[in-house]
């Protein structure tokens, strides 16, 4: 049997040992997913942390942080598809200990954008609430009930009342998705407005693996 000292020093990678592990927020599997396919990145293996951690940004940490433990000695590299996410600085500082590399940027709405795009307007757009494609599909159960509107409606203008439009930065010209969207700041009481981004960075971070 060749031994994976051997395979190094003839420059072949050991079964499974040249792959990369990316550990992602489960809202942006899909996008990940379409980006390996159509890109043919097959080295790259994913596996993703629940999207409603979100909800909870302080368990994002940990959770991060005990998948890496987990999965480290199966693969050559681990990347970090998460941004800040809430998390203060607490995620990239975990990352750096652990010598995990993750997606630059405060969170994905901005890297969606471009992080460039994204922080030369972010001082004018402060009273914009966004959305991608994850959340149009999963507004209720991410936006709507979480936040208790369901059940007390009138928090809607309480909580939204200093907002002024919904941006929904879509991934994909999908005009169902569209619909909901509008139909998303309707319930806001919001003006929309929907920004056509694409994958926006997440394209260029993941070429580089």
């Amino acid at each position: 049997m060749i031994s994976d000292a051997q395979l190094s020093d003839q420059g072949l990678a050991p079964a499974g040992k040249g792959r990369v592990l990316l550990i992602a927020c489960g809202a942006l599997a899909r996008e990940i997913l379409a980006l390996k396919a159509a890109n043919g990145w097959d080295h790259l293996d994913l596996t993703c942390l629940p999207a409603n951690l979100h909800l909870h940004p302080e368990k994002i940490t940990p959770a991060v942080e005990a998948a890496v433990r987990k999965h480290r000695a199966d693969y050559a590299d681990i990347f970090v598809v998460y941004a800040d996410c809430g998390t203060g600085g607490q995620l990239f500082e975990k990352c750096k200990e652990l010598g995990v590399e993750m997606v630059p940027g405060p969170h994905c709405y901005s890297f969606f954008e471009g992080n460039d795009a994204f922080a030369a307007h972010a001082d004018s757009e402060i009273t914009a609430f966004y959305l991608t494609d994850f959340l149009v599909r999963q507004f209720d159960a991410f936006v709507w009930r979480p936040m208790g509107f369901d059940r007390y409606p009138e928090l809607v203008q309480t909580m939204f009342g200093n907002y002024e439009k919904l941006v929904y930065l879509a991934q994909t010209d999908d005009p169902a998705l569209d619909a909901k969207a509008r139909e998303a700041a309707a319930r806001l009481d919001l003006a929309y407005e929907r920004r056509l981004t694409g994958y926006g960075d997440l394209t260029a971070v993941l070429s580089k693996l």
